[in-house]
């Protein structure tokens, strides 16, 4: 990877702590798959879907801080604190540095 993925994984979650769903889907692959587990698997694919995925965790799940960021082969591990508790999230991204598959859901 030519970028930063540590970068990309703050510039997310700074995007989604301020709730800017422009930015926050600037950030995504035109085909990014996100695997949510909060509340039952849902697997969400398109820029509408995503957009509407986006639009309700502004409204029920908007992270208050960090928990941890580590690096991995493929991209990052990013927990984040809710209002409803912490967060896991690990995040892919393809060649351009967009977020190409992101696996979520209630940390552990």
């Amino acid at each position: 990877m030519s970028f930063d993925p540590i970068t990309a994984a703050v510039d997310w979650l700074d995007a989604y702590r301020f709730g800017d769903i422009d930015a926050i889907l600037a950030l995504y692959a035109d085909d990014a798959v996100v695997e949510c587990s909060c509340g039952g698997l849902k697997t969400i694919a398109g820029e509408e879907a995503l957009r509407a995925y986006w639009l309700h965790r502004l409204s029920t799940h908007r992270p208050t801080e960090l928990d941890e960021l580590s690096p991995l082969p493929n991209g990052v591990q990013i927990s984040y604190l809710t209002g409803k508790g912490s967060v896991c999230a690990v995040m892919e991204f393809d060649a351009e540095g967009q977020i190409s598959f992101v696996r979520c859901g209630p940390s552990t």
